[in-house]
């Protein structure tokens, strides 16, 4: 099972056992749905989710059988993830690229990091001489993504990869 980042729960809402998550995930449509199973914190506890609605900057979830702030108050600051493999994207989760080989026409390293800024996705790849670089996923440096070969091919320019 590959485990995929979806955010937060950060807080309670109401009496009623429902949870407040704060997530910058691409793909809330695919994942926010009745029976998609969640699983919760490092031990990975699973809840299936019974109902789905947006408020404000947070999606807001019920749990099937949880029905009282009691049963949820365990989960407050605990991450939550979904199984990659339930989900049925038609594109890319962070977590796809960690371990590629970046590649230009030398090798650059491997991805260790997707971070996900307002702007979009930046790739921290890590050198053979353990410097990182930030190269960010724009269709003017990321030339191709060959998940099954673990390869990213970018257009190397002057200052972006860190040589240090």
């Amino acid at each position: 099972m590959k485990y995929v980042y979806l955010g937060k729960i950060v807080n309670t809402h109401g009496i009623r056992g429902e949870v407040r998550i704060l997530s910058d995930f691409l793909f809330k449509d695919a994942v926010f749905k009745k029976h998609r199973k969640f699983y919760i914190g490092k031990h990975k506890i699973v809840e299936v989710m019974n109902t789905y609605r947006k408020h404000k900057q947070y999606d807001m979830v019920t749990f099937e059988g949880i029905s009282d702030i009691n049963e949820v108050l365990k989960y407050k600051g605990e991450a939550i993830y979904v199984n990659r493999d339930d989900l049925d994207i038609d594109g890319f989760v962070n977590e796809d690229f960690i371990g590629l080989e970046v590649k230009s026409n030398r090798d650059l390293g491997k991805v260790i990091e997707v971070l996900q800024v307002k702007q979009g996705r930046i790739l921290k790849v890590r050198g053979e001489n353990g410097s990182c670089s930030f190269i960010p996923m724009v269709d003017a440096f990321v030339k191709k993504i060959d998940i099954k070969n673990g390869q990213i091919e970018i257009e190397e320019i002057e200052g972006l990869i860190n040589e240090d």
